[in-house]
Parts: C-alpha cells; structure tokens; sequence
C-alpha cells in the first residue's frame, strides 16, 4: 500500500515574530531583503495544510521563544498564543532553557503540542523532564516522532540554564525508543526531531539505524537539498523564520520509497495570515516606541553569517573597548541575530544583537591563557569528532589577530598569535572587556570585574557618538 505524506520544519526562528532583514547570497555579494514573520509561516502552513488535508506534519526543531525583546521580556510566554495559532506537532528546545528549566517547563505546560527531548533529566530522581517521544496519526500512517534537545545546555550555557536537570547526547536513546515505536506502537516512520547540530546529527543518523527522517537545528544550515544518510533523510531549514522546510514522502511498506524537498523562503509576497498578524500586532504595539527609536547610523552591514568574524559582533567589541578601555576584547560566537543594512540602527537591532543583554566585565588575561583560551575554543568550533563540538561559531576577538590551521590537531592550530599588533608574549598580562557569561570563561583569567553596565547600554553610547563601521578585520584568519 502507497501512502504520501508532507512534514513541514521550523527551526531556530529566535522569537522573530515579524518580517526582518536576512541576508541571501546570489553568486556574488551578498544583499539584504526582509523575510519571516510567524504571520507569514502561518499562511504557509494552513495553504499546504489545506491543500493534503489529513497528510501534513508540522515540528518545531527549538530556539523559538528567546532571541527578541518580546521573548525575553516575557520570558517566553508572548510566543505562546502564536505557537498555538501554527499548531505545530511537537518540539524540542534549546535556548528555551534560557529562562530556567521551571520557566520552560511553565510555557511548554500553555502550549497545545509536546515538547519532546529524549536526553533531558531530572538530577534529583533521574526521571525524563519531557516525554522522549509522541506518536502521530495522518490519514493512513502512524508516526513516530522522538525529539533531541541541546546537549550542551548543561555544558557550555550559564548555569542557570540547567539547574536542577542534565543532558545526555541522546544517540544512546534512540535505538530503544525506535524499537518501542516499530514494534510495540507499530509506527509505520520514525522522525527525530533535533537540535544538536548538523555535524552531531549526520554523524548520529550513521550510527543509529531506523530513523526515517531527521529534521535538524541549531547549526543554521540552508540546505537547498536533503542530505541522505544510512537512509536518513536530514533536512535543515535556516533561521530567524526566514525559511520553511517542507519534505513530500511516499511510503510504501513502512519504508520511505521517495520524497522530494523544498526550502521555501518566507518572502514579502506570502500574504500574512489575519489573524496571527493580529496577535503579533498585540504582542509588539506596546513595544513600538521604545523598540523603534533610531539610536545611530552603521556604514557597514551588519551580520553573523561568517564562522571566524561577524561584523555585527565587530560592532558589539568595539563597543566594549570603547566603554571600558580595554587592550582587547571578546564575546561569544552566537550565530543568531537579523542582518542590520546599512543605515539607521534602532534599539529594536540592538536587542536582536545580544538579547541577554549581559553585564560588560572586565579581566585581566595572561598571554599564555589568550593562547589555551582560543585554542579550547577552536577544538569546540571544529573537532573532528562531531559529538566534541560544543558551540556556535569562534569566540569573537578584538584587538588580537590569530592564523590558524584549522585542519591541525587540538591544541595546535593556532600558527601565530598578535595582540595590539606585536607578537604575543606568553607572560605578559592583558586587560580584555567581555560580555558575562559566555565570553571570557572563568577558568580563564584574574581580577574579574563586572561593570554598572550592560551590554546594550554600551553599543547605545557607542552609536551615540556618530555613524560607526565595523569591518571584518581578520581577527581570526584561516591560513
């Protein structure tokens, strides 16, 4: 018997609740035009809900409610109403844990789907804090969905995001709950539903045989075409809402025969659905006069779309440096954040930068702990095991200038170090300005201060005092 069925894929849309700048590459330089919006992703999804009624999936891989001033502000539970609207048919999580895992699980208790994670635990009583899976059922097939959250929640995140809970890989997981769902639920799929990135993902689909379709996040992939591993189908869908992924599959004899991909992109020319567009509208209206006002000008255009250097964190450093003084400074490798063209640069773009808007610290940093800094970070950005990857992209520098051979062994990829343009010297003491949490790691470093200042109140009194460029300098350089 043949049976046909759409799954449709959010992921790592950041709380974007409206149309914004993306960034899209033609063959050339790349542009900036507005996408996304959850008003938009809903026509999407009732249009080809409509059109295969009965045969549609839709899933939510996470990073969805933190990321805007909206979501934070509210701790997540602006978004709720909204989700509800899209009528997703589970999730898993990420930055959702931002809030605390109470605070998650009180927002995932409002929504009308499931959050799943198949590696969440309670430390107290070892008890999965979410169900590992969910099962589905479309006109003709029962599907099986188990969901992965971040590993590294409780690795590399603040503490704060994990008190009280662990993560596993999830990989050890799996085989026994695809065994559950074939052959006691008799699933005729299996979808896994994941944000462990798309290096963990495709190495986990080689090893774990059975699953189906593997709908992917965290890693900010757009792939155009699906990658097929151990008879997995991966998809990835971009970010900031900006695209959907939609997967056609034929299956006959519980096994996908064909399927066929699109990553459509949220354009202008998607009539919003009414009635999101009116909750959206609730949400941001008593917003608007704080979020639009114009707080200086950028020359250069500002994004997170490059591994080694972002000209939108150039602009976060250089306004740490200024504010603080410091020889150098660093900040995290985050890989959200919507493009900001050149032009006007609003409060609204500022929270989009760094929605955690942080305390700025200062520390004092010996040459030989820049140098075991970077290098431990590195081996987090590219170790050849997947499963060692542990986060965005590369630290973010200013003030320092490091070739690096990436291909190298852990610990010896970096060829030559400069700070302040003359060579490092090992014992020679820094005085670095960071961002609190995820900037500078405790580990590293003495003298720790944290300012009366945060983060958004210093790239305000950066832009204050004129149009600001914030080129990429070769901070980090691949040789």
């Amino acid at each position: 018997m043949t049976d046909h069925l759409t799954l449709l894929q959010m992921n790592d849309s950041h709380g974007y609740l409206e149309s914004h700048q993306e960034l899209f590459y033609a063959g050339g330089p790349a542009g900036y035009r507005a996408a996304g919006g959850y008003a938009r992703i809903a026509a999407l999804l009732e249009g080809i809900r409509g059109a295969r009624p009965g045969r549609v999936l839709a899933f939510d891989c996470g990073d969805t409610i933190h990321g805007t001033y909206p979501a934070v502000e509210s701790k997540g539970e602006a978004l709720v109403p909204v989700l509800n609207a899209l009528g997703f048919d589970a999730m898993t999580a990420h930055w959702e844990f931002a809030y605390g895992p109470e605070q998650f699980r009180k927002v995932a208790g409002r929504l009308d789907y499931p959050v799943l994670a198949d590696n969440c635990y309670d430390d107290a009583t070892g008890d999965p804090v979410f169900p590992p899976y969910t099962v589905c059922e479309t006109e003709g097939l029962q599907v099986g969905v188990i969901g992965i959250a971040a590993t590294i929640v409780d690795k590399v995140m603040p503490e704060s995001f994990s008190e009280g809970i662990r993560f596993s890989l999830g990989n050890a997981e799996l085989p026994g709950h695809i065994a559950h769902l074939r052959d006691e639920e008799g699933v005729d799929l299996v979808v896994v539903i994941s944000h462990l990135g798309f290096p963990q993902e495709v190495k986990l689909a080689r090893e774990v045989d059975g699953i189906d379709v593997l709908l992917s996040g965290h890693t900010h992939n757009r792939l155009f075409e699906p990658a097929v591993v151990n008879d997995t189908v991966i998809i990835q869908s971009g970010c900031h809402g900006s695209f959907l992924g939609r997967l056609d599959l034929t299956v006959e004899n519980r096994r996908v025969t064909r399927f066929d991909h699109e990553l459509i992109v949220v354009g202008e020319e998607i009539r919003p659905d009414p009635g999101v567009e009116e909750m959206v509208e609730g949400i941001m209206e008593p917003h608007r006069e704080y979020l639009s006002r114009v707080v200086g000008e950028t020359r250069t255009g500002l994004n997170r779309n490059t591994v080694l250097e972002a000209t939108m964190d150039n602009l976060l450093l250089q306004a740490l440096i200024d504010a603080t003084g410091a020889q150098i400074a660093f900040s995290n490798g985050w890989r959200y954040g919507a493009p900001v063209p050149p032009g006007p640069v609003t409060v609204n773009d500022l929270w989009n930068i760094i929605p955690v808007n942080p305390p700025v610290s200062t520390v004092e940093i010996t040459g030989r702990e820049l140098k075991a800094m970077m290098e431990e970070n590195l081996e987090r950005t590219f170790a050849r095991d997947p499963y060692e990857q542990m986060g965005g992209y590369v630290k973010r520098c200013m003030g320092v200038n490091l070739y690096c051979k990436l291909e190298n062994p852990p610990g010896l990829r970096i060829q030559e170090f400069f700070a302040g343009g003359k060579r490092l010297d090992p014992d020679a003491v820094y005085h670095a300005a960071f961002v609190t949490g995820q900037g500078v790691p405790p580990a590293y470093g003495k003298t720790r201060q944290d300012l009366d200042l945060r983060a958004i109140e210093a790239l305000e009194r950066y832009l204050a005092k004129g149009p600001v460029s914030a080129d990429l300098r070769g901070s980090v350089t691949a040789i």
